[in-house]
């Protein structure tokens, strides 16, 4: 019997295949992610004259009220949204988790639709409904009655709740799916309402993974910049003041920007922290059998039940389904002059042709080199146990924290210079999408690289293949589900990126988000929906792909 083919080696280096991946794989993270945020952090410790330490950006941003005003805005919205999506998100999962609800999975959809969906839009049609001239507005002003504003820290919070509780709804369900009934039964017996055996017993065995949506509920609210841009008006937030301090210091260094961002990574990281913390001082645990099961409701429970579940999606998709229905009334200009037409339409493909173009082509390069480092990155931190693997593994959570505003400012701050001098170009975009949806093509791809036996990529190479023919002929068809689902989440997430864009693109370089928030900001609502529409489509669509290949919704979603 033959001996399996050695790794090719140059005197004492060992130089095999994986070891030039892991090298490059690293060498990728610390160009792209690493050496950015640096030099965010450098920017705010340094004086850019003297090149002396200084804080004095820090003090100014934790002294003045001017800026605590916005770090408490900020706390506010993030707390208030991730309320809001426990509020929503709870009760529906533990609705669809333990009733037969009819057309469960239509709700799951929806839910996953309203999460994909780009998060400006949700502003924008809100306006729409909820605006000074919204249809809603007007209809109950002539009905006399006093309309809320949706301007202001009270829309804001509305959108994110909307916008987000699909997190904690997909997390919360599929932990109760697995939660043993004997504890509820036990509980039960000993006299607890249901009330409370649902808040003593159910609600402490899920808190691990309803933490985990809420927490990511509250990251993404203090780092979405398109709502309270678009309907905060003069509520300022940090992620819109590290915007408008980077364009206001575009003259010199732009210090105030940099430490507002330094601050919401700082927010960010504590909290994630802080939840690790609570979930570690207490452990629940079940056993993964005697799952309950789901029972059938009657009468009132049963409309009340699906009064609540079609509530809360109907109201999550209503500004898709007022995108839509804009997209298609007649306009003149940029003002809705009754019937229906393709006006909007019309001027997508007269006036901004390149614009969808732009879109479309950067992030399906960004997708197709997130898919070949992803399915790359993933066999070197699943199979190759090393210090490297896990420091590749551990900062590929650093994108989830970070905001793109801040990722933005560390991509002009480095790639400035020859010979890496990429501002105004593609490719910086075309970059940063790669960075910041890497995660999602990793992830993916490494959860169904976990179930796969090391033992078959074994087999191979000891009749004679290579290490990266195995991988290439028996490994990759193997992993071909999680590698489509990364794909289609990273091209969905690339397609509706707004706040890393922002900052970065020309009028050569114009993506969709950007186009339809500047034509929000514009009163130009008719293109803004048909392109937002746009966006909506093939968002759909790569969802419908990724619930095709993915084993669960919350491994792909979440």
């Amino acid at each position: 019997m033959s001996e399996p083919r050695r790794p090719d080696s140059l005197g004492w280096l060992r130089v095999d295949f994986w070891s030039v991946v892991m090298t490059m794989a690293v060498l990728v993270i610390a160009l792209l992610l690493v050496w950015p945020i640096l030099q965010v952090l450098r920017m705010g410790i340094f004086d850019p004259e003297t090149d002396s330490v200084s804080m004095a950006g820090y003090v100014k941003l934790l002294t003045h009220p001017y800026y605590l005003g916005a770090l408490w805005n900020t706390v506010v919205v993030g707390v208030g949204g991730m309320v809001g999506a426990c509020l929503l998100g709870v009760p529906l999962a533990y609705c669809t988790a333990r009733y037969v609800v009819a057309g469960r999975s239509v709700i799951s959809t929806l839910a996953v639709l309203a999460l994909v969906s780009p998060p400006f839009i949700g502003a924008y049609s809100w306006i729409v409904v909820l605006g000074n001239n919204g249809w809603l507005t007007n209809l109950l002003k002539g009905w006399g009655m006093a309309v809320p504003t949706i301007y202001g820290v009270g829309g804001i919070i509305l959108v994110f709740s909307l916008k987000f509780f699909p997190f904690v709804y997909l997390m919360t369900e599929g932990a109760l799916r697995n939660v043993n009934r004997s504890f509820e039964e036990a509980a039960e017996n000993l006299g607890c309402s249901r009330l409370q055996r649902f808040f003593k017993v159910t609600l402490p065995l899920v808190f691990p993974a309803t933490s985990s949506g809420a927490i990511l509920c509250f990251v993404l609210s203090i780092a979405d910049f398109g709502t309270p841009s678009i309907i905060g008006r003069d509520f300022r937030t940090l992620s819109t003041l590290a915007y408008n301090q980077y364009t206001s210091e575009m003259g010199g260094a732009p210090t105030m920007a940099v430490s507002i961002s330094m601050l919401m990574v700082v927010i960010s990281m504590a909290a994630v922290m802080l939840q690790r913390h609570l979930i570690g001082k207490r452990r629940y645990a079940g056993s993964l059998t005697n799952r309950p099961e789901q029972r059938p409701v009657h009468g009132l429970h049963s409309v009340v039940v699906h009064t609540l579940c079609y509530g809360v999606v109907a109201l999550a998709t209503l500004p898709i389904a007022v995108v839509i229905y804009t997209s298609f009334l007649q306009t003149q200009g940029p003002v809705f002059s009754g019937g229906f037409g393709l006006n909007s339409y019309a001027r997508v493909i007269k006036e901004v042709p390149e614009v969808v173009f732009n879109t479309l082509s950067y992030s399906l390069i960004a997708t197709l080199l997130i898919t070949l480092a992803g399915g790359l990155m993933s066999y070197v931190i699943v199979r190759r146990e090393s210090r490297w693997a896990g420091f590749l593994d551990a900062v590929l959570m650093v994108p989830y924290v970070v905001p793109g505003v801040v990722m933005a400012i560390g991509f002009l701050l480095t790639f400035n210079k020859a010979p890496l001098d990429l501002v105004g170009t593609s490719a910086i975009i075309v970059l940063i999408l790669f960075i910041r949806r890497l995660p999602y093509g990793v992830r993916a791809t490494s959860s169904v690289l976990r179930q796969i036996k090391p033992s078959i990529e074994e087999a191979a190479i000891v009749l004679g293949a290579s290490p990266a023919k195995a991988f290439r002929t028996v490994t990759v068809p193997l992993m071909m589900p999680g590698i489509i689902a990364g794909a289609m989440m990273s091209f969905i997430t690339s397609i509706n990126e707004l706040s890393s864009t922002l900052l970065l693109y020309t009028a050569r370089t114009t993506t969709m988000p950007v186009k339809v928030y500047s034509a929000v900001l514009d009163g130009e609502f008719g293109i803004a929906a048909a392109l937002s529409t746009l966006l909506l489509v093939v968002s759909g669509a790569c969802v419908y792909v990724v619930l095709r290949f993915s084993q669960s919704k919350e491994a792909a979603f979440v």
